[in-house]
């Protein structure tokens, strides 16, 4: 059920809400080779975008981001888990956090190159301790 779970950063980019902000943000990192592998977005108060981003090139992902004027750019750790993609499978890993009382504050998902498998980035109350829970199911 669980292919892969590792610990990662993502980057976390607050920006004034404005239209082109994630083209922008879009075109700096493809102009540089990197890949945003996970993106969620979200406008909480109307004037301000927060951007939730796990690339495959972290460091340089807040350099360029800080170099072009995005002021509020800080990383944070998080769960980047594969996970198969069929009905069941995020019962099974939110189950398997209940039970070891370890809380999901949010989530997001994105594409996998392998339709079997999806994958999430997940911030939870214990990564360290999820991660390890996670990886003694992961598949051989």
């Amino acid at each position: 059920m669980i292919k892969s779970a590792v610990l990662t950063n993502q980057i976390i980019v607050q920006a004034v809400n404005k239209k082109g902000t994630l083209a922008d943000i879009a075109k700096l990192t493809s102009e540089h080779g990197i890949n945003i592998e996970a993106m969620a977005g979200y406008v909480a108060d109307g004037d301000t975008a927060t951007l939730m981003l796990v690339t495959d090139d972290e460091r340089r992902t807040v350099d360029l981001l800080k170099e072009h004027g995005y002021q509020s750019v800080h990383e944070t750790k998080v769960i980047y888990i594969e996970i198969e993609s069929k009905p069941g499978a995020l019962k099974v890993i939110s189950d398997k956090l209940a039970d070891n009382d370890i809380d999901i504050k949010y989530n997001y998902g994105t594409t996998s190159s392998d339709a079997r498998y999806s994958r999430m980035v997940l911030g939870t109350s214990d990564n360290e301790k999820a991660v390890v829970l996670f990886q003694k199911f992961t598949e051989e």
